[in-house]
């Protein structure tokens, strides 16, 4: 998966400013920045918050379609997958990026980033409505941190972290009463945001279930039934969507030969990979390969 600097150099060619750290980012958006996005959805290690201030955005997720208008925040987090299906041509909205890695690692930050899971997991779509107010207040947020990272203050890396967790914040006291309504117990969504951190780092090695069980000191059976009782998938469902985006993002944007890509993914052989990706998408490494050509994420 790229990293979210990886992921907008490919998206855009270059860093938006010399100095950029590719930890966290902020920019207004519109039709043309956003199509560009579907070039690395899926393969971003990075959350994102999109709210849309005019203009609609329809996106397809869990084989339905979306459709985002004025005052809808939309997230992805990483291994999502969600693709861009149309954008009005007078769409304008604002997006903030954060990086996966860096973002868990900051002691002000790690704990906030489970709030940006919870409209998700709880709501069971990759949106929240906002009251016109609350929108208007998180617009004037993420352009703060426009703002900040464009200045020259010489705080402005220990600055970023914290407006971007008053941003999770503020999130999060906009949607307390929707997500009373739709509560599971707190451990059971504890243990769920911990297996949902867990895969994006060992999808490719580990493809059963007893790995991210004794990961998390439960058993298969318990992990099992939280997965399932909190977004009504399996643990399976999650390793092999995370497992068909990567082999998609290989087989179109490099030279690996498909073997190369099966063991990298560790499977047991080339045939097992092929077997199992065309399982899941209809169509052989070869023949996806030769459908998607050279991706050009310019």
């Amino acid at each position: 998966m790229y990293t979210l600097k990886e992921a907008w150099i490919k998206m855009i060619g270059e860093i938006p400013y010399p100095d950029w750290d590719g930890k966290m980012y902020c920019t207004e958006t519109d039709a043309v920045i956003t199509h560009r996005v579907n070039k690395t959805h899926g393969y971003m290690a990075a959350y994102t918050f999109t709210l849309i201030l005019e203009g609609s955005l329809t996106i397809a997720y869990n084989n339905r379609e979306l459709t985002l208008r004025p005052h809808d925040l939309y997230f992805y987090s990483p291994g999502m997958a969600i693709t861009i299906l149309s954008a009005s041509e007078d769409y304008h909205g604002i997006c903030l990026l954060a990086d996966e890695d860096t973002t868990l690692r900051m002691p002000s930050v790690r704990d906030l980033v489970s709030l940006a899971y919870k409209p998700i997991v709880q709501l069971h779509e990759p949106k929240v409505t906002l009251p016109p107010e609350v929108a208007e207040r998180l617009a004037l947020k993420m352009r703060e941190i426009i703002s900040t990272l464009y200045s020259d203050h010489i705080y402005k890396k220990e600055i970023l972290p914290l407006l971007y967790g008053v941003f999770l914040l503020d999130l999060q006291g906009s949607q307390e009463q929707a997500i009373r309504e739709h509560s599971v117990p707190q451990r059971t969504e504890e243990l769920f945001l911990d297996f949902m951190r867990l895969l994006p780092h060992h999808f490719a090695e580990h493809h059963d279930i007893g790995f991210y069980a004794s990961q998390l000191n439960i058993t298969s059976d318990y992990l099992s039934r939280i997965v399932r009782q909190v977004s009504g998938r399996t643990v399976i469902d999650y390793v092999n969507q995370l497992l068909v985006m990567e082999a998609s993002h290989l087989l179109a944007a490099t030279s690996l030969s498909v073997g190369q890509i099966a063991d990298r993914l560790h499977f047991a052989d080339t045939p097992s990979f092929s077997k199992f990706f065309s399982r899941l998408t209809g169509q052989s490494p070869r023949e996806y390969r030769t459908q998607s050509g050279v991706i050009n994420f310019l």
